[in-house]
């Protein structure tokens, strides 16, 4: 008998083997455990690139109460009202709710409510005390424009001594403005907020029914005129504004239900009622069921 060689075995055994059914289901269950391996590879590289996206944008400051701070850059729907404010320069102030360096000239002596903070974020801004009818300005928001084309939306929370039509910043405004440039020249408008909740009016300690003074907080337009209808305003009568931006009526609301009509710069007007507070209305915060459009 011819005894075959070696080559020509391996060739049959091979032939006899790509034959077999179950060859080609070995084969083949190879193939999808391969398949099924390199999805999952791919599905853990997307996920490991989400997190860590997650991760650099998360830029909210922890703040008292648990509040937290956007220090995010919105600009509103981009409406602007009134003058151009140029010629002056940002400044890094710092201006900051701890108020690390000064007092805001808008805050109570203590500051800022963690409350309005949330709402108003931390781009912030301080306006020249050579402005007329300043202290009307808190809590307005501007839109700034540096002469190297870096914009950014602030929120005005204290007024002072800086350069003509000059601003001094937060520090995260600073960062979303600041080129590296000197002079650091800008010009500024007022401009319509970011909707970020309804409007708050924030009473001071001292306030009680025979005088009553408060803040317009987080309105989203600069505001032209403040009314009161209340006991002792039988129709809607105007409040003028103080140098820390409060709003006193040296007559009182009296101890009972009230109205406070507020007109935007640009003519909207909006109405909230209120019951007296229980508790008194000195230090109250009062949440309206709404904002300007």
């Amino acid at each position: 008998m011819r005894v075959m060689s070696k080559r020509w075995t391996d060739f049959l055994f091979i032939g006899r083997l790509a034959c077999s059914p179950t060859f080609w289901m070995v084969v083949l269950c190879g193939l999808l455990v391969a398949s099924i391996w390199a999805c999952d590879s791919d599905e853990s590289a997307d996920g490991d690139s989400s997190v860590l996206g997650d991760t650099s944008s998360q830029n909210d400051t922890p703040q008292p109460d648990g509040a937290t701070l956007d220090t995010s850059n919105p600009h509103g729907d981009g409406t602007t009202y009134g003058q151009v404010y140029s010629g002056g320069e940002f400044h890094l102030g710092p201006v900051d709710y701890a108020e690390t360096k000064w007092h805001n000239a808008c805050a109570a002596d203590g500051g800022y409510l963690s409350e309005v903070q949330g709402a108003e974020g931390v781009l912030l801004a301080g306006v020249w005390n050579g402005l007329p009818e300043v202290a009307s300005l808190c809590d307005a928001c501007i839109a700034v424009e540096t002469e190297q084309g870096k914009s950014a939306l602030l929120r005005v929370v204290t007024y002072g001594s800086t350069t003509t039509n000059g601003i001094d910043v937060s520090p995260e405004a600073y960062a979303v403005l600041d080129s590296g440039e000197y002079p650091r020249l800008m010009s500024w408008k007022l401009t319509k907020c970011p909707d970020t909740g309804p409007v708050m009016y924030e009473f001071k300690t001292g306030a009680h029914e025979w005088w009553t003074a408060f803040w317009v907080r987080n309105a989203r337009v600069p505001l032209k005129r403040v009314e009161v209808k209340s006991v002792t305003h039988t129709s809607f009568d105007a409040i003028s504004h103080e140098s820390d931006g409060s709003l006193a009526d040296y007559a009182g609301f009296g101890a009972g239900p009230f109205t406070i009509r507020l007109t935007g710069i640009d003519d909207q007007v909006i109405e909230h009622s209120f019951d007296w507070p229980s508790g008194g209305i000195g230090g109250a915060l009062l949440s309206a069921s709404s904002n300007f459009q």
